[in-house]
């Protein structure tokens, strides 16, 4: 059990290294960093080497937005499977829409309830 929070906890905080020294070093912005997350995080689940992660480390792997790219492909490629071209469109918003309306969801509420400074 406690082996399980470990490796969380390196896999979670090597992922959020790379993304200081990309910040730090090679000078990309938070878009650039975040766009670049996302793609390697589909391209590792296109070559299946995310799932393999994600069992490994768990949080470490599912926290971070890398498991957003890798959520995309993933659902793609089930429903591509099922349901041929289409199946790629429809499965990309079937398995993140939770997350994505989540995130609207949230982002309103905390917005009635805040005011912003201006």
């Amino acid at each position: 059990m406690l082996g399980m929070f470990f490796w969380a906890f390196v896999v979670g905080g090597i992922i959020c290294v790379i993304g200081q020294l990309l910040f730090d070093v090679a000078k990309l912005t938070p878009a650039h960093t975040l766009s670049l997350f996302v793609v390697i995080g589909a391209i590792l689940d296109g070559f299946g080497l995310y799932e393999p992660l994600m069992d490994f480390a768990g949080a470490g792997a599912t926290i971070p937005i890398t498991s957003f790219g890798n959520s995309l492909v993933h659902g793609a490629m089930q429903e591509a499977e099922k349901h041929g071209i289409i199946g790629v469109i429809t499965g990309m918003f079937e398995v993140t829409s939770s997350g994505i309306s989540a995130a609207i969801i949230f982002g309103f509420i905390g917005a009635l309830v805040f005011k912003p400074k201006g």
